[in-house]
């Protein structure tokens, strides 16, 4: 069943105070009035899923579109193209914007809920414990993707007024770490391992999403103020995805396709996704996503679609020449996953590839923003991957971890394969998880992304868009708007 999305919180943000990092607060009497039992809580903790609304699209214009998955020059002004770009004037992209704002607003929801729930309003201790924990989770995994996509930001773990987060500087990414790891461990000693309701945060989601902090944290630091530490968390993190293996709580899922079956959508596949309805109400109302709308071409829409959206001509987003080349003959996962080419509505044959993972011509909203299949953020097969890393990163079985990318690959339609090392396991994840907003993050995480997107760039690049990639370009620019809250509050990130 799909969680019912709640809007009464948005009551109670005011917006007078829009710029302090998108931490509106509540006022005193409105909160009290507010959380006044278990049930308001309920809400409460809905209305922080729902500011999940952004996750997909924020990893696939700054995961996937910047990755080597993707090329996409534009000749028109689009807000993608100078992030594939690499250009150094993304300090006024709305791209970056809604990346800080919407996590913001996220945890400012989240430390809502922390901040007001008691044992007044919510006395059973195991329902006051999980909300708490699903707030915690919900929390950390904001700050992960802050941490990811901008480096240093603010900490702010409870509610403030306007005037104290004029106060608050970005912290250094280890102290960010400190509240994403101490937020995730409360979440999974707190958090169920399964609820009769679906799309909730579990303990095994919490444990996944801290094993796949543990691998960034152990990433390289490439001299810059992002999110690898060299922590050496290796362990720690095989141990957390070992926990959710042996849970049995998740299952392997033979056919590929069917993961992202809009029929289909909790499977065994699926540790954690953003869930998205499909109401068929004219309007956006917050209930779907948009994501499709972001990645199949106007032209083809318009042929096949009763609405209006796509990406325009001008700035296609297609799958890069070396993406294509990488699947294998008898792979189907691009099948799936891409439409090479199409009829227009002129009967001219048009060749420019796109991605249509999500897209369901039998599942079509009344409206392009409310698509209503799920986005994985966790799945099992993410967490055998990411076992399959953190065994090649300790020394640990050969055997195993041919084991796993072989069942992967099996799935896939393709032979098996031995030996296989970091760059063979990178090129895997790259094609199992197609346009889910995972490839940038896994190069950096790495330690590959300069090596290989300076190496796809020589050959990709038609154009001649693209520089020289170097560390600066790992993360992201602050946006301007958030460096004229404050003269001195934040410093821009080199290079930009």
């Amino acid at each position: 069943m799909k969680r019912i999305f709640i809007y009464i919180l948005s009551v109670l943000v005011f917006s007078a105070c829009t710029d302090q990092l998108d931490q509106a607060p509540i006022s005193e009497p409105s909160a009290a009035n507010f959380y006044r039992n278990t049930q308001d809580f309920e809400q409460a903790i809905t209305g922080v899923y729902n500011s999940l609304n952004d996750y997909s699209g924020n990893h696939f214009y700054l995961s996937e579109i910047r990755s080597d998955n993707v090329y996409s020059p534009g000749t028109g002004v689009r807000e993608w193209n100078p992030v594939n770009n690499f250009e150094k004037t993304l300090a006024t992209n709305v791209l970056m914007q809604t990346a800080w704002d919407s996590n913001f607003r996220g945890i400012y929801l989240a430390n809502t809920v922390i901040d007001y729930i008691n044992l007044e309003v919510v006395p059973d201790d195991n329902t006051r414990n999980r909300i708490i924990g699903e707030a915690k989770f919900l929390r950390a995994l904001f700050y992960f993707d802050l941490v990811r996509f901008f480096g240093k930001v603010p900490i702010i773990d409870k509610v403030v007024t306007p005037t104290e987060a004029l106060d608050i500087p970005r912290s250094p990414v280890a102290d960010v770490y400190n509240l994403i790891v101490s937020d995730l461990e409360e979440a999974a000693s707190q958090l169920p391992s399964s609820y009769s309701e679906a799309g909730k945060a579990t303990t095994w989601a919490a444990k996944g999403l801290l094993a796949k902090v543990y691998l960034t944290m152990s990433g390289p630091t490439y001299g810059i103020d992002g999110p690898g530490m060299e922590a050496n968390q290796y362990n720690a993190a095989l141990t957390l995805l070992n926990e959710v293996i042996a849970s049995n709580e998740f299952s392997w899922v033979d056919d590929y396709s069917s993961i992202f079956d809009y029929d289909n959508e909790y499977n065994g596949d699926i540790v954690f996704a953003v869930q998205n309805i499909n109401n068929n109400v004219t309007g956006d109302l917050g209930i779907g996503t948009i994501l499709p709308t972001l990645m199949y071409h106007e032209a083809w829409a318009r042929i096949n679609l009763p609405f209006a959206g796509g990406v325009p001509g001008d700035s296609p987003i297609n799958p890069s020449d070396d993406y294509l080349a990488s699947f294998e003959v008898d792979d189907i996962r691009d099948d799936i996953s891409i439409l090479l080419s199409y009829v227009d509505e002129n009967g001219n044959t048009n060749d420019n590839p796109q991605y249509l993972k999500w897209v369901s011509l039998d599942h079509v909203p009344a409206d392009r923003f409310n698509w209503g299949i799920n986005f994985p953020v966790i799945r099992y097969t993410d967490i055998l991957m990411m076992k399959a890393e953190a065994l090649l990163q300790t020394g640990g079985s050969q055997t195993e971890i041919d084991q796993i990318v072989n069942d992967v690959r099996a799935r896939a339609g393709v032979g098996p394969v031995s030996n296989v090392d970091l760059d063979m396991l990178l090129e895997e994840r790259r094609k199992e998880f197609v346009a889910e907003g995972h490839r940038w993050h896994d190069l950096v995480r790495t330690g590959r992304v300069l090596d290989v997107m300076n190496a796809w760039e020589q050959v990709d690049d038609a154009s001649d868009k693209i520089p020289t990639i170097v560390a600066n370009d790992i993360i992201y620019a602050i946006h301007q708007s958030q460096l004229e809250v404050k003269e001195g509050l934040y410093e821009q990130n080199p290079g930009y």
